[in-house]
């Protein structure tokens, strides 16, 4: 009996969906070999995409400075450029000397008997400091003083018998040699005398050192001995230490490279000193110029300078530690700006000024720098808007959006300061540079930048 292609063996008719899964199971399985290929085409795209992705970005990325104009105005602190009278100096590291140092000391051996001082008192030349026993040296002064009136009673009898000898000679009496030898006895008592009267002077001069004077004005220091004590004229420490702090001395050095410019400005006047603070914030004194050392230091390179100073106040005290400034010369009518300003890059020293809004990049040259400002040769003017703070996020043409530094607080600070904030510091110390705004220069104040939205 025939049957058809849907029917299985023993006879059995299948389902028609088995029928078609029974008939699939006969062909080639290449299912699986398409969806490897699939993997591949998709990992190859993505390692495509990968390494194009920076490019295309790097093309698409604005400027620097588009995409800071996108972000919108750059604030910065500005300050005006000005025109004063700067004074040049020359720095240097020195250190407070006494004028004149002298160790009290006893001229005599003797018991300490009263103390006239109190440590730390101010004392004038010829003030009475201390005194020593008298009683020795005044009884050998006595002694003396009898010898030598023994000594003048022999030399008066000597010149009797001398006269009442030269008279006998004459009349044959006697010979001239008896005379010559009287003659001698005088001449010997006469010697003897003037040696008592020495004698005598030296123990009235070792009377009136038992009395110990000041040498000098100054102020004595710690007593070294108290009173009650034996002392002697070869003790090392002596009684005291005198010190002449009015008017005061200062060493401080400068590089050899200076001398010849030093020694040319003192040919014409005298040179100023500033004597400022340890932290060189604060001035404490001012005077002159003394001298200069004789010989450089070959072992540091430095020359020696010595300044006085009247001192009236007591800002200067023996071995204190200063910061010397030496003024040279005083340079009038400079273009200065803070040293904040001061931008250096491989085409030279430039500052950013603002103009209209906009950054704007501008070559200068820079004679000089003076603590925290630089003088300018070329490239600002006055009234200059430059730059003291947010340089770092411009570029020629970056729109800016100013605040006047001495009120902002910027690191630059203005024209004058110590560094930072205000100006204000200056006016009493004249700042790092020694220049204060307003004063010296005539030079009007500088005016305000307004912001750049009320520039349009």
């Amino acid at each position: 009996m025939a049957t058809s292609n849907s029917t299985s063996h023993h006879g059995v008719e299948l389902p028609p969906d088995l029928q078609s899964l029974g008939a699939d199971a006969g062909k080639p399985k290449k299912s699986g070999w398409i969806w490897v290929v699939v993997l591949i085409v998709l990992a190859g795209g993505a390692y495509y995409y990968y390494k194009s992705r920076p490019s295309s970005e790097s093309k698409a990325a604005p400027a620097p400075g588009a995409r800071a104009a996108s972000l919108g105005p750059v604030s910065v602190a500005v300050t005006a450029a000005l025109q004063q009278n700067v004074p040049y100096y020359l720095s240097g590291l020195g250190s407070v000397t006494a004028f004149n140092t002298v160790t009290v000391k006893s001229r005599v051996d003797g018991q300490l008997e009263k103390v006239n001082f109190k440590e730390g008192q101010f004392v004038h030349e010829g003030d009475l400091l201390a005194q020593i026993d008298p009683r020795p040296f005044q009884v050998a002064l006595e002694q003396m003083e009898g010898q030598l009136a023994r000594d003048q009673a022999q030399l008066n009898n000597n010149r009797v018998d001398f006269a009442r000898y030269d008279k006998l000679a004459k009349e044959g009496v006697i010979s001239s040699q008896q005379v010559d030898t009287q003659n001698a006895t005088v001449g010997q008592m006469e010697g003897a005398v003037r040696a008592d009267q020495a004698q005598i002077d030296n123990e009235k001069l070792q009377l009136n050192y038992c009395k110990i004077t000041a040498p000098l004005t100054g102020r004595v220091g710690l007593r070294l001995v108290d009173q009650g004590n034996m002392i002697h004229a070869t003790d090392p420490n002596g009684l005291v230490v005198i010190t002449q702090v009015q008017p005061i001395a200062v060493l401080f050095t400068l590089p050899e490279d200076n001398l010849p410019e030093v020694i040319q400005h003192m040919k014409g006047e005298e040179l100023g000193v500033e004597a400022y603070s340890r932290d060189d914030q604060n001035k404490l004194a001012e005077g002159k110029l003394v001298t200069v050392d004789n010989q450089i230091d070959p072992t540091t390179g430095t020359v020696r300078f010595k300044a006085a100073f009247d001192n009236r106040d007591l800002s200067l005290w023996p071995n204190q530690f200063v910061n010397i400034r030496l003024m040279l010369a005083l340079r009038k009518n400079a273009i200065v700006v803070p040293l904040a300003a001061i931008q250096r890059g491989t085409q030279g020293t430039y500052v950013f000024t603002v103009k209209g809004g906009k950054a704007a990049m501008q070559s200068v040259k820079v004679d000089l720098t003076q603590g925290n400002i630089a003088l300018i040769g070329s490239g600002v003017a006055v009234g200059d808007q430059v730059v003291v703070d947010g340089q770092e996020r411009l570029q020629s043409g970056t729109p800016v959006d100013t605040h006047d530094a001495s009120s902002g607080g910027s690191g630059g600070g203005s024209v004058g300061g110590s560094g930072g904030g205000s100006g204000k510091g200056a006016g009493k110390n004249g700042g790092a540079g020694g220049v204060n705004p307003g004063k010296d220069s005539g030079a009007p104040d500088a005016p305000k930048k307004k912001s750049q939205g009320k520039q349009g």
